[in-house]
């Protein structure tokens, strides 16, 4: 019995492709070197997925490579053995003294028809929407709105020229998560004014594209906005709303999220009790959750760094010092490296909840290792918010000898542009 390929059905899962997507962008990409389209159909991909065909035809091979960036190794293919591969040799090698000359590269203008936006468009668009999440996890959000704006632009205008009714609603989910990533720059950038204007677009393409997943990201963000406008009841509402969307009802990951904002939220509102019972659903929840499941960019932050993160937050708030120090070691314990940023603000709660615990000269200690963490890159709004609200608790808590000591140490890193 073939052995099915994992490798070429996880790249179709991450990227969110079916059969007949795979076999239409495939089709595209083969007219660009052989100046006509294609013709493999799902059965072909199916074959492919099933192990049935361990090593497509070069031309495929070379359209595959095209359409995903991988080399077909990569994709799980296997070279045939060399008997296997001398007999089609022979094959190929005939047919081209015949006089075949599909395989020769032609001029793009010999393609009939005009050009048609296709699967290959939707795939570079994801990978530039993959791009900017690596700069928001390495740097922090702000500074990637204008780049996100134009991302959705192009994506919306793509969606208006010849292009099928699944392409379509594809670029509309594009420019929805682009439009909600430029959101993010601003509320990461702690400039607040105009965030609401652009999530407030990016569900109504979220909603256009009938894509559950982009309106979910909308309203996390959406509580995420509200919880630093101060709004509590808005950043609950928000959250709930992230927990009703499609994609939250079938996957134990987005709900585990939805209730962990939730948490958050009523833990600023002063409702202790239900704030952690949020959070025991959110950690039953995640649990739940297949992590080498593929996800989208947007939610690949989360998992048990980040839950142990929001936890630390929610225990600090609701009077658990102690507690919400410890759930900051096990985050940082658990962050993957490529998330500096996140490293640093839990660095700063974790000073924070040292704070709480009257630990002045351990979380003063703490607080510097924010500055060392995101040394040449500017601080993130957001961050600079955190340790703000470290200043002043310091200021308040310290003696007056030490917040002074503390804010002449750092009042360079923090006043880097």
């Amino acid at each position: 019995m073939a052995e099915r390929n994992q490798c070429l059905a996880g790249w179709m899962a991450r990227h969110q492709m079916t059969a007949g997507e795979l076999a239409d962008a495939v089709n595209d990409a083969i007219a660009v070197f052989a100046g006509r389209r294609g013709r493999i159909g799902e059965r072909t991909v199916f074959r492919w997925l099933s192990g049935e065909n361990r090593w497509p035809q070069e031309r495929q091979r070379r359209a595959l490579e095209r359409v995903t960036g991988l080399p077909a190794t990569a994709l799980g293919f296997a070279p045939r053995t060399r008997k296997e591969s001398d007999v089609r040799r022979r094959r190929f090698v005939g047919v081209v003294a015949a006089g075949t000359t599909a395989a020769l590269p032609l001029p793009a203008a010999s393609a009939a028809g005009p050009p048609r936006v296709g699967t290959g468009d939707v795939i570079r668009l994801r990978e530039a929407l993959d791009g900017l999440a690596a700069q928001d996890a390495a740097h922090g959000g702000h500074g990637l709105e204008h780049a996100a704006l134009a991302k959705a632009a192009e994506a919306l205008a793509l969606q208006q020229q010849s292009a099928t009714q699944r392409v379509r609603q594809r670029l509309f989910a594009l420019a929805a998560a682009f439009t909600a990533t430029a959101a993010w720059s601003r509320i990461d950038a702690g400039q607040l004014d105009g965030a609401d204007r652009h999530l407030d677009r990016a569900l109504m393409l979220a909603g256009l594209a009938q894509d559950s997943e982009r309106e979910m990201q909308v309203w996390n963000l959406k509580a995420m906005l509200a919880r630093q406008r101060r709004d509590y009841p808005e950043a609950v509402a928000a959250s709930r709303a992230a927990r009703a969307t499609a994609i939250a009802r079938r996957s134990p990951l987005h709900a585990s999220l939805a209730h962990a904002r939730t948490a958050v939220g009523l833990a600023h509102a002063g409702d202790t009790r239900a704030a952690l019972a949020c959070l025991g659903r959110a950690e039953d929840t995640l649990d739940k959750a297949d992590p080498a499941q593929p996800r989208a960019a947007w939610i690949a932050f989360y998992g048990p760094a980040e839950l142990y993160s929001l936890t630390a937050i929610v225990r600090d708030l609701v009077g658990h010092p102690a507690q919400a120090e410890a759930a900051s070691h096990r985050a940082l314990a658990a962050l993957p490296p490529a998330y500096r940023r996140n490293r640093a603000l839990i660095t700063a709660r974790l000073a924070l909840a040292q704070l709480h615990q009257g630990d002045i000269e351990h979380a003063c200690a703490t607080s510097g290792r924010v500055f060392t963490t995101m040394a040449g890159t500017p601080l993130p709004g957001r961050l600079r918010q955190t340790l703000g609200d470290f200043q002043r608790e310091l200021i308040a808590r310290a003696p007056a000898r030490i917040a002074a000591e503390w804010s002449d140490r750092h009042r360079i890193e923090w006043s880097r542009p």
